[in-house]
């Protein structure tokens, strides 16, 4: 499909020149960028390791759990060399 866009003259140019140092036409230089936008706005295209990452986020609160009990067990090995 063809379109009429206003970018605005430093952007045309510096994309017009990064278009041209990789050798690509500038209309595959803004599909692919404008592609690439739309995957990042896009809800459930995320990465997978993202959605790894995120389903830890419930693992915070036994984490702090866990580091207090290993906290408590080290002060009482040290009141215990202390005596």
């Amino acid at each position: 499909m063809k379109t009429t866009l206003e970018i605005p003259d430093a952007v045309f140019r510096r994309a017009k020149a990064y278009a041209a140092a990789r050798g690509i036409p500038l209309r595959q230089l803004v599909t692919e960028a404008v592609e690439l936008r739309l995957r990042e706005r896009t809800p459930g295209t995320e990465p997978a390791w993202k959605a790894l990452a995120g389903g830890l986020a419930s693992l915070r609160a036994e984490t702090a759990r866990v580091n207090r009990r290993i906290e408590d067990a080290f002060e009482q090995i040290d009141d215990e060399a202390d005596d």
